[in-house]
């Protein structure tokens, strides 16, 4: 009989009063979640400038005895300027810290990618977490992931020690040519690596900003299920998924979900149909043909990520949701070139198989997302 993943509470999307947590409705949002049955929080050291960890500490580690809850949390060795080994290996002391947690139940390397996973290389972090492991500071070790299946494949063959592997994926980016949902969990499957999944609702985008088309897909086979259980149940459904997280931020969404997972029924062959038809509405809405390919990224004099770019610009022509595409493009932006750096050399558009027009739609995005 297939396992049933557990759920997940990511503390990526946690309720604010201004510019703090709202420790109040955070801890009703715990209660909830661990009266329900479940155990699995997931946080990161970047995660609200460090004010996620804080509140896992108040609202979770605080108030509970440590065998009644599980904590992860990332390192993100590749973030600053002028990093140094040593600074990225202190990313570990000061999460242990500001959680108070005593070890952590899993810890990810964060957000690996073609050029990020040169930070953990240098600074020497795969030894690392394997010397925490040994002392017992870590349970277990992984590592979330964001570009190409090939160079998962590539991670995973270097480093088998790993795991289990972080995954965006959700219905939406399942055959995306820039995401690759599909093609990395694939990749995680082939190396029988389990997939903790992140996104499977992509950041509320196939809940409350589902487009009408796509809307019209689900309503019309008539059972009644909200959006978001649509996409929940699709990521759930994955054979050696094992966690499923969600960023709550509400009690409603907490009070939801735990009903869903409580008796989690996988879609069946009818329902994949009815999936199938939404991705394909979804993919027949107006975006930025990008296929990822990167060529343009290996001309560009200036270095700007342009697919990941337009993977943000996207966000906001697909689903109308502007505050994401703002966020994922600021995001992006820390550790690269903006889209008003672009110098409109045109080496890009020589080169882009789609004939996209980049310059224009770098101009476009800079206009938009840029303060």
């Amino acid at each position: 009989m297939k396992k049933t993943p557990e759920l997940g509470f990511g503390l990526m999307r946690l309720p604010m009063t201004g510019a703090e947590m709202d420790l109040g409705r955070i801890e009703e949002m715990v209660d909830l979640y661990l009266d329900s049955g479940f155990s699995y929080f997931d946080t990161a050291y970047g995660y609200f400038e460090g004010k996620s960890e804080a509140a896992a500490k108040t609202a979770i580690v605080d108030r509970y005895p440590r065998e009644k809850f599980r904590l992860t949390t990332k390192m993100p060795a590749w973030m600053g300027v002028n990093k140094t080994a040593d600074d990225a290996k202190q990313m570990f002391w000061t999460s242990l810290k500001r959680t108070g947690a005593e070890y952590f139940d899993s810890y990810v390397l964060h957000n690996i990618n073609t050029t990020r996973v040169k930070s953990f290389d240098n600074f020497g972090i795969w030894d690392f977490v394997r010397e925490l492991k040994e002392k017992g500071l870590i349970r277990r070790v992984g590592f979330s992931f964001h570009d190409k299946a090939e160079l998962l494949d590539k991670v995973l063959a270097e480093h088998p020690e790993m795991e289990f592997v972080m995954l965006q994926i959700n219905y939406a980016d399942w055959e995306s040519a820039s995401v690759q949902s599909r093609l990395c969990y694939e990749m995680a499957r082939k190396h029988n690596k389990p997939v903790v999944l992140m996104e499977p609702v992509r950041g509320g985008m196939l809940a409350d900003m589902l487009p009408p088309t796509a809307k019209a897909v689900l309503d019309e086979a008539g059972q009644g299920q909200s959006y978001a259980s649509w996409a929940l149940r699709f990521a759930a459904s994955l054979e050696g998924v094992e966690t499923v997280l969600s960023g709550m931020s509400t009690l409603e969404q907490v009070r939801e979900n735990v009903e869903l997972f409580k008796d989690l029924r996988p879609l069946d062959d009818k329902e994949l149909v009815v999936i199938e038809k939404a991705r394909a509405a979804l993919d027949s809405l107006p975006s930025i043909s990008c296929t990822a390919c990167d060529y343009c990224v290996a001309d560009c004099p200036k270095g700007i990520i342009i697919p990941k770019l337009f993977e943000m610009f996207n966000r906001d022509l697909m689903y109308g949701d502007f505050r994401s595409a703002k966020f994922g493009y600021t995001w992006e932006c820390q550790f690269s070139a903006k889209a008003s750096d672009c110098c409109q050399c045109g080496k890009c558009e020589e080169v882009c198989p789609q004939q996209i027009e980049i310059m224009a739609a770098l101009k476009q995005g800079a206009e938009k997302y840029e303060d």
